[in-house]
């Protein structure tokens, strides 16, 4: 199963790609990296490579997700959702994985 992205995460992705005037084929890549106050950080970012034998490819509402293998065993059942209110504005990550985050949300220990 691995991440899953809401409707309205893919709209704001979709708008991201169309302002920066990004190319065709670009897909968003979801990942985890070594770091931050929990332990691993979440990382988000638009790829053009996409190799099948290290990544595996998603879509959800017409947006191209990739998330590369070692990321997959921490993102496993992982909802990408996107966050607007008066208090903050961004991409949040349920993660049924984390057994502890950190209070800005962007890093967690599994």
């Amino acid at each position: 199963m691995s991440v899953v992205l809401t409707e309205k995460a893919a709209s704001e992705v979709k708008r991201i790609i169309a302002d920066q005037k990004l190319e065709d084929g670009t897909v968003l890549r979801v990942g985890v990296a070594g770091g931050g106050c929990s332990g691993f950080s979440y990382s988000l970012g638009f790829d053009k490579a996409f190799d099948e034998k290290t990544d595996s490819k998603y879509e959800f509402h017409g947006v191209p997700v990739v998330v590369d293998k070692k990321s997959a065993l921490y993102l496993d059942g992982t909802t990408v959702d996107f966050y607007e209110g008066i208090d903050r504005r961004g991409f949040t990550f349920d993660n049924p994985n984390a057994v502890k985050s950190c209070g800005c949300g962007s890093s967690f220990q599994a």
